[in-house]
């Protein structure tokens, strides 16, 4: 009489997870990725309409037309230019015209920084401004200004500011008020000092 042999346990493969949980996993990691996208494209766009200003002010004794000659005489920034330490014109031409390309070296207690901003407005004896970037223009921007405002008694006073916008901004706020901005109001009182000089020539 034949006898049956005892069966042996074979591996069985795992039972896949029921259809509605996968689903329901999928729809969880799509609403978390929603969230963090909205997250990301809101801060962007809170920090592009809230920007960072530094502003300094000083009155010059001198006609306007005196301090835009000393504020565009860009290769001489070297022998007085505390703050920007070096600026030329790179793009063809040369010349210092709106739309035109400058190579910045800025000096600050943190060391010196190299940037390249576009000419937004070239306003003799009224203003002169630029755009700069840092990577494709949401991380880090920085609209420069120079204005000449005369006022009474032969004197003129030069603001210059800058807003900076951009997501990286938010984090180095206060680097920029207790770096830069005191940069800042050196290169005003190195102008005036400059004005005064050229003058006497």
């Amino acid at each position: 009489m034949a006898t049956a042999l005892p069966s042996t346990p074979t591996d069985t493969p795992p039972t896949p997870a029921p259809a509605p949980r996968r689903r329901r996993r999928r729809r969880v990691l799509l609403g978390t990725g929603a969230a963090l996208v909205a997250l990301l494209g809101g801060y962007t766009a809170w920090t592009n309409t809230h920007p960072v200003r530094l502003t300094a002010s000083i009155e010059i004794e001198a006609s306007s037309d005196e301090v835009w000659q000393v504020l565009t005489d860009l290769s001489a920034y070297p022998r007085w230019n505390p703050f920007m330490t070096s600026t030329k014109v790179t793009s063809e031409g040369g010349r210092l015209e709106e739309g035109a390309t400058l190579r910045n070296v800025m000096h600050d207690r943190t060391g010196d920084t190299v940037f390249t901003p576009e000419l937004l407005t070239v306003e003799p004896g009224r203003e002169l401004r630029w755009l700069g970037k840092m990577g494709p223009g949401w991380i880090a921007d920085g609209e420069h200004r120079f204005v000449i405002e005369e006022i009474e008694g032969g004197r003129v006073r030069l603001t210059q500011s800058e807003s900076f916008t951009g997501v990286a901004v938010p984090f180095v706020e206060g680097q920029l008020r207790d770096a830069t901005l005191p940069q800042f109001r050196a290169m005003n009182e190195a102008l005036a000092r400059r004005v005064e000089a050229v003058g006497r020539e």
